[in-house]
């Protein structure tokens, strides 16, 4: 019977750390971004020039279409812009703006709190083996659904 919590607990887990997340948002004056956007932030961050929706979208986990919507929420607030690429007009590279770099820190600074939240009274090994069960458990449904 317990076992079937398993479900409950992952669900929960994620509305709990949505929530801590819009929380740190609004504090730090970020209300006009939602956790979906932190992924395609990090992609951005990392990559440190314009890539292209494709690639988001393989990063991310995510399909085009998701990615168009949240990449459009994030155009229209400033912080990335999108650029045609000169040789194929049907690409287009995304970038961040000005204000999209300049939240770097603040973004980080909330990630850092989101994973020392999480691993909060672990010990190192707790992190390991949770990280390590919670990756097989992922790819246990990654192999039944080709994801």
């Amino acid at each position: 019977m317990k076992d079937q919590f398993i479900v409950y607990f992952i669900s929960k887990t994620r509305q709990n750390m949505h929530h801590f997340i819009d929380e740190a948002l609004k504090k730090e004056g970020l209300s006009d971004i939602i956790p979906s956007h932190g992924s395609i932030l990090t992609v951005l961050y990392e990559s440190k020039e314009p890539v292209t929706m494709k690639l988001i979208a393989e990063r991310i986990g995510k399909d085009k279409s998701t990615v168009t919507v949240l990449i459009n929420h994030l155009l229209s607030q400033g912080y990335i812009e999108k650029k045609v690429n000169p040789d194929d007009k049907r690409v287009s590279f995304i970038a961040l703006t000005d204000r999209g770099s300049s939240i770097e820190q603040k973004y980080r600074n909330i990630s850092k709190k989101v994973v020392a939240t999480a691993y909060e009274g672990l010990s190192n090994e707790e992190r390991e083996l949770f990280l390590s069960l919670l990756k097989r458990i992922n790819n246990n449904f990654r192999d039944h659904t080709g994801e």
